[in-house]
């Protein structure tokens, strides 16, 4: 009968070349009447005649089975199954040992022995022990494949709902869009720089991603703003200007059902318009209690606005200038400090700017 480098019986297209069998004893003879044996099954055979030499043969060469001797000088075959598993986890290894150290070759299986022969053995249960070992590894093979292919599938199934995601959220930015051309521009200019801002303090890649995210959509609330307030030319009055900003709980409403497993995101459109003094909308939270995500946005929502037109002052934005003045005077009121020297940093290396990035 002949065997294949995944187990018996596998169709021999399959395999480009034979399996490979290493034979380890120090007793020559042994050696001999396995090698003979396996050979004659199909197998190419090396000889090894302790553990050390049988870990150089490997090396050189590794082998689908290797037949070893427990008892050996130098290593013996419970160290050498300890080395062959650690460095060649797809060969099978099966112990050869006397009636005597039969226990010690069951505790072997706990290790990673595939299977174990007492001597004297016959052929035919070489053979099939043999054959039963390589079988394991075939099922032990397909198993890690298996699970590999899974985790591939799991991660595009990922990517897909993280894309079905997106399109929903640039499907609304859209119908924002519909009721106010300014905010897409202003969107992705602060998503932008909140990103910039994030990197250079040296977030989580995940947290960045979700604060990219974020910018895009903190202020997605402003659907729900009547347009006649959105896009009044002149200047707001004290209750145009606090039905605006309703907007930061509004969106918070509307992407809660859709994003319950992002909260950086839904944190970044509730929280984008919180004071650091603690005189902020809509929950007043000060400091360290208002999100880190939410404080980097808040600074790159205002440079932004001070530095575009917005209906209320067609051709009165700020300079960088007066721009980066106003946010530094505001530092540790509106702003945090430590966001607002990351920001400011992004400002002097070129990263952020009126045009750049966008």
């Amino acid at each position: 009968m002949a065997f294949n480098a995944l187990g018996a019986g596998a169709p021999a297209a399959v395999i480009p070349e034979p399996p490979r069998c290493l034979v380890v004893d120090d007793e020559p003879h042994l050696r001999q009447v396995l090698v003979r044996l396996m050979e004659g099954d199909g197998f190419i055979c090396e000889q090894a005649a302790s553990g050390v030499q049988a870990l150089e043969a490997l090396r050189r060469m590794p082998a689908t089975l290797v037949l070893t001797d427990l008892r050996m000088p130098q290593m013996d075959g419970r160290e050498l199954l300890r080395q062959v598993r650690a460095r060649y986890p797809d060969t099978a290894v099966v112990l050869i040992t006397a009636v005597a150290d039969v226990e010690a070759a069951v505790s072997c299986l706990a290790i990673g022995a595939m299977d174990y022969l007492t001597k004297p053995f016959q052929l035919e249960e070489v053979r099939a022990r043999v054959t039963q070992a390589l079988e394991k590894r075939r099922l032990l093979i397909e198993n890690r494949e298996y699970h590999e292919r899974l985790e591939e599938r799991v991660a595009a199934q990922a990517r897909r709902l993280e894309e079905l995601f997106i399109g929903s959220i640039q499907s609304l930015a859209e119908a924002l869009e519909l009721k106010d051309p300014y905010t897409r521009g202003h969107s992705v200019r602060v998503s932008h720089y909140s990103t910039v801002v994030a990197r250079a303090l040296e977030l989580h890649p995940e947290t960045v991603h979700e604060v990219e995210l974020g910018g895009h959509v903190h202020d997605i609330g402003k659907i729900g703003v009547r347009e006649a307030v959105l896009n009044k030319p002149g200047p707001l009055t004290e209750d145009e200007y606090e039905h605006i900003m309703t907007h930061p709980l509004l969106g918070w409403r509307i992407l809660s059902p859709l994003l319950g497993d992002a909260p950086l995101i839904l944190n970044i459109v509730r929280s984008h318009h919180e004071r650091y003094d603690g005189r902020g909308v809509p929950d007043g939270l000060a400091g360290d209690r208002i999100p880190l995500e939410a404080r980097i946005v808040a600074v790159a929502d205002a440079f932004d606005a001070m530095t575009s037109g917005r209906p209320y002052r067609r051709g009165q934005q700020m300079t960088m200038e007066r721009a980066v003045a106003e946010l530094e005077r505001c530092s540790g009121t509106q702003f945090d400090p430590e966001v607002l020297r990351a920001f400011l940093g992004a400002v002097d290396r070129g990263a952020i700017g009126l045009t750049a990035g966008v």
